[in-house]
């Protein structure tokens, strides 16, 4: 059970860590010359970005940007509460408030990388003529299955 409890830990350790660097790093589409990428928030070109984005004023890229702050924020909420919850909890309970907590996060991921790829994963509204998707598209629905599955077992698991 130590065992279980500790790769869980670890793994959700990874989820926050790769949520922050898919929300803050900007190469979420990226060219396929390889001299650009664009973000959430600056468009990159040739080693520089300083540009802004051509749509960085349109609703769905701002809903994009605050659903991925709030996945950030209920994961780390929720491994705080899952931190107090082994500690403090009585034997035979389960982790209901972190896995509650995940669950929220498992779904602002949801939304915001679908918005994402509904209005932008293509490419056509980037200054780039061929694109693909950029680590950060890739990590954050990466994110969205791990914190689905850390949610599901801090719901299942019972302290031991």
């Amino acid at each position: 059970m130590l065992v279980l409890l500790a790769g869980i830990f670890v793994v959700h350790i990874a989820t926050v860590i790769m949520l922050f660097v898919s929300t803050i790093s900007n190469v979420w589409v990226v060219s396929d010359a390889g001299l650009g990428s664009v973000g959430l928030w600056k468009n990159c070109t040739s080693g520089n970005c300083d540009d802004t984005l051509v749509y960085g004023g349109e609703d769905a890229l701002k809903s994009v940007q605050a659903f991925m702050i709030l996945s950030i924020i209920f994961s780390v909420i929720s491994l705080v509460v899952f931190v107090f919850q082994l500690f403090t909890m009585e034997k035979g309970n389960r982790f209901f408030a972190s896995g509650a907590t995940m669950l929220v996060c498992w779904l602002c991921t949801m939304v915001s990388v679908s918005i994402y790829t509904h209005h932008y994963a293509d490419g056509n509204r980037t200054n780039y003529a061929g694109s693909h998707h950029g680590y950060c598209f890739i990590l954050s629905w990466i994110c969205f299955c791990f914190s689905f599955i850390i949610g599901v077992l801090y719901l299942v698991l019972r302290k031991k």
